[in-house]
């Protein structure tokens, strides 16, 4: 979880292929009209989110109902939010860092939807995890393999590749 750039989609695809566990780019799920209007630079209301959370949270449910671990991307920035999508097993990671360094990190990245106009409106919106949420927040100031480390260390995941083998 986190605003746009803080690199939710590279850390979870590496800590997937890490892990050998399905990920879900959550973007993917919005339906068109929530990324047109990002991309026109408009931010999301609640109400454009709900159909969205609802997809996400239906795809968490089939993994932990099934017994499989996954991983989604979802920015979840309010707690409103991520009580939709919390039950057993769900744990948020929150990538977090200064305005300054994920602006950094978002002007690197190319044909992705999301403006940097709408990063004030996103750190605007973020609600931090509080205590009594299963989670933690890691630094973007680190390289995205050191972050998945990071949190293959502090959930204390079986760190297996792909192929199974030890990682």
């Amino acid at each position: 979880m986190g605003v746009c750039g803080t690199g939710k989609s590279t850390v979870a695809g590496l800590l997937a292929e890490r892990l050998g566990w399905r990920m879900a780019e959550g973007d993917d799920l919005h339906p068109a009209a929530n990324v047109a209007k990002m991309a026109a630079g408009h931010p999301l209301t609640d109400e454009d989110r709900w159909p969205w959370l609802d997809r996400v949270g239906s795809w968490i449910r089939s993994r932990t109902q099934a017994g499989s671990p996954g991983i989604i991307t979802c920015s979840a920035l309010r707690r409103v939010y991520r009580d939709k999508l919390r039950g057993p097993g769900v744990v948020f990671v929150h990538l977090d860092g200064a305005r300054d360094e994920i602006a950094e990190l978002m002007s690197h990245r190319a044909g992705h939807f999301m403006p940097l106009s709408l990063l004030d409106s996103q750190l605007e919106t973020l609600e931090p995890l509080e205590d009594d949420e299963a989670g933690l927040v890691v630094s973007v100031d680190q390289t995205p393999e050191e972050e998945v480390v990071e949190i293959i260390r502090r959930l204390a995941l079986g760190d297996t590749r792909s192929d199974g083998q030890p990682g």
